[in-house]
């Protein structure tokens, strides 16, 4: 199939090998200009190689993908995004598609259903795997996604929230990576994001927080 240079893609996922797959199985059809593997790459790269189609993990090591696309909206305005994740969980799809991503697909996808989705999203049409559509619209008309944060909460990652509960427990950072499968600097990242988004100084404060809340029954 003929290349279409003009449909510029950055490849946003943490598994360097999931990148180079991709690249292999569209670099024939599409002009790969950037990849990044966590939230500040992505950013970065986005802003500079100003790309048609952003195509997004949903999951990064220091945040989620509808903090890139939150980041770099005044930036790239006219780049979109299409999420790529191995969750089909409603609530990450809502998340990014509420942040501005125009489709959803799981990497069970093939190659060429991958190059047609990146092409329709580029094209302005709203893409999602088959059994990911019908809740997606079901949120949105039946008003189940909320129009801003509700809780303190809200200010966290699915992610953070996970770490919290599990520190906020007495885990240590060693314990909290192996039971999320993380690396112990992943968690260390997604802790002082959490003391950061509460304004929390240490972890004997984020345990207080999280009782007084409640989240540890």
């Amino acid at each position: 199939m003929t290349k279409t240079s003009q449909l510029r893609v950055v490849l946003v996922d943490d598994h360097a090998l999931v990148r180079a797959g991709v690249r292999a199985e569209l670099a024939d059809r599409l002009d790969i200009v950037g990849e990044a593997d966590d939230v500040a790459s992505a950013i970065a790269c986005i802003a500079a190689a100003q790309p048609d189609v952003v195509l997004l993990d949903v999951h990064l090591p220091s945040g989620t993908g509808d903090e890139v696309i939150a980041a770099v909206a005044s930036d790239a305005p006219d780049t979109k995004f299409l999420a790529l994740s191995v969750s089909d969980a409603s609530t990450d799809v809502i998340r990014v598609i509420r942040a501005g991503a125009r489709g959803y697909v799981t990497k069970s996808i093939s190659a060429e259903e991958l190059a047609d989705a990146i092409e329709r999203v580029a094209a302005g049409d709203a893409v999602f795997s088959p059994r990911l559509a019908g809740f997606v619209l079901d949120a949105f008309t039946t008003g189940d996604v909320p129009p801003q944060p509700l809780s303190e909460l809200d200010v966290l990652s699915p992610r953070e929230r996970e770490v919290l509960q599990l520190i906020a427990r007495g885990y240590t950072y060693r314990e909290v990576a192996s039971e999320l499968f993380l690396s112990i600097k992943t968690v260390e990242t997604h802790v002082s994001s959490v003391l950061r988004k509460l304004q929390l100084s240490n972890r004997r404060e984020l345990t207080r927080w999280a009782t007084e809340r409640r989240l540890l029954s």
